[in-house]
């Protein structure tokens, strides 16, 4: 391994270069590699690993910064958005209900992936990396999926029929998907990117593992989200009516899930009284919404769900206990920010989409058009789960700043060739 990195560093520095420049050198070459890391025990429950990675590609940004030795830039068609996003959230610190908790949940959250996203749109931003971050997705999807497989069935002895994930943690049933979707959407353009046969095989292998994990979730929202995907990527490649097919196959003999349709039903759950609750909670704080804290809906002394909950009609009271959770990202970014932070959300995730219909609607190339297509789907499968789980914490809400990370590289690209041409 030593000689391999000294082999590299022989390979890409001059002869006479001075020991500072080979610092900065390998501080360039540090934070991709810390990302990497980074990215791929996400989904695991390894999380002073991650921070650390997180923390030394921080430091070494800062250094590179203050030396002028990166070419490191908040350039992308989702700044803005981004940043009005970021600034809204900081503006809520003066109309706070519980400070402390808003101003940790801003650090340790949304600045945090504030800044995995423009280290990733600075640090692989060519095409060779561009595929390696997506193969490091899957991969790690893979990691866990097989990992949990055999934790949830084979030494807890979960029966088939119980939801996968119940007894996780950080990756809860529902959670996972966020991963296990948005992977398996990047496994399925791998089968058909030019390469090997046994490559494209070893991607089609990665997309029935993760397909047949998001069946084993029995979640109505993430069938729904994985559908969409597909859909989506059939626009680009026909062919991928079969894979459709196939999962709809899988959906259906995946034991248990029809009977969870059939006995619960689209509108008749929890999840609608859950709703009215968080809107009556929005339309007191519609503005500014509570704070950016995540707790502070869940904090009785602050936000008194019991109150709100009785002036609800009758039929949408929750009479067994409150459910202290919006289980919707939209209206917790509402509860949070405000209809106003809620706006600045949906603008965020339009101009996603928008960048990437843009990109597909200019290049002619078969790289960017599976792209932006790819992509589009991953994004869109996101959006609906953001309706089924809260995605502005944890592994989940990560997952989406890696796609919009993705967008801004592809968008990179684009432009650069566009330029040379």
């Amino acid at each position: 391994m030593l000689d391999k990195i000294k082999n590299y560093f022989d390979l890409h520095l001059p002869p006479d270069v001075q020991g500072k420049d080979k610092l900065f050198f390998a501080l360039n070459a540090l934070i991709p590699a810390l990302m990497g890391i980074y990215i791929f025990i996400n989904p695991l429950p390894l999380d002073s690993i991650s921070e650390l990675c997180y923390y030394l590609s921080c430091v070494a940004l800062i250094t590179l910064l203050l030396f002028r030795k990166t070419t490191f830039t908040l350039r992308s068609p989702l700044s803005i958005g981004l940043g009005l996003f970021f600034f809204w959230a900081v503006l809520g610190l003066f109309t706070t209900l519980d400070f402390s908790n808003t101003l940790h949940d801003l650090r340790g959250y949304l600045l945090e992936y504030l800044v995995i996203f423009y280290l990733l749109v600075n640090f692989y931003n060519a095409r060779n990396r561009l595929e390696f971050l997506s193969d490091l997705i899957i991969a790690s999807a893979m990691v866990f999926s097989i990992g949990g497989l055999i934790i949830f069935y084979g030494i807890e002895g979960n029966p088939v029929s119980i939801r996968f994930g119940m007894t996780f943690s950080k990756m809860f049933t529902g959670f996972m998907c966020f991963t296990t979707i948005f992977a398996g959407t990047l496994s399925l353009r791998g089968v058909y990117k030019p390469g090997s046969k046994t490559r494209q095989a070893i991607y089609f292998f990665c997309f029935l593992v993760l397909t047949m994990v998001t069946m084993l979730n029995q979640s109505r929202g993430t069938i729904i989200s994985l559908c969409v995907a597909l859909l989506i990527m059939c626009f680009h490649r026909k062919k991928n009516i079969i894979l459709i097919i196939v999962a709809g196959l899988m959906i259906a003999l995946t034991p248990g899930f029809i009977d969870r349709i059939s006995s619960i039903g689209f509108t008749q759950d929890i999840r609608s009284k859950m709703f009215r609750l968080s809107w009556e909670v929005i339309k007191d704080r519609p503005i500014a919404g509570v704070g950016y804290g995540g707790e502070i809906y869940r904090n009785p002394n602050l936000v008194d769900l019991e109150k709100y909950n009785a002036a609800l009609p009758e039929k949408y009271q929750q009479k067994e206990g409150i459910t202290n959770s919006t289980h919707n990202t939209y209206l917790d970014v509402a509860i949070r920010m405000g209809l106003v932070g809620l706006g600045l959300y949906f603008f965020i995730l339009v101009t996603a989409t928008w960048v990437l219909w843009d990109i597909f609607r200019r290049q002619k190339e078969e790289y960017f058009r599976s792209w932006s297509i790819c992509l589009l789907a991953c994004l869109a499968s996101l959006m609906i789960l953001l309706f089924f789980a809260d995605a502005l914490y944890g592994a989940q809400g990560i997952i989406l700043y890696i796609n919009l990370a993705m967008i801004g590289i592809l968008w990179n690209l684009a432009r650069q060739c566009r330029s040379h041409a």
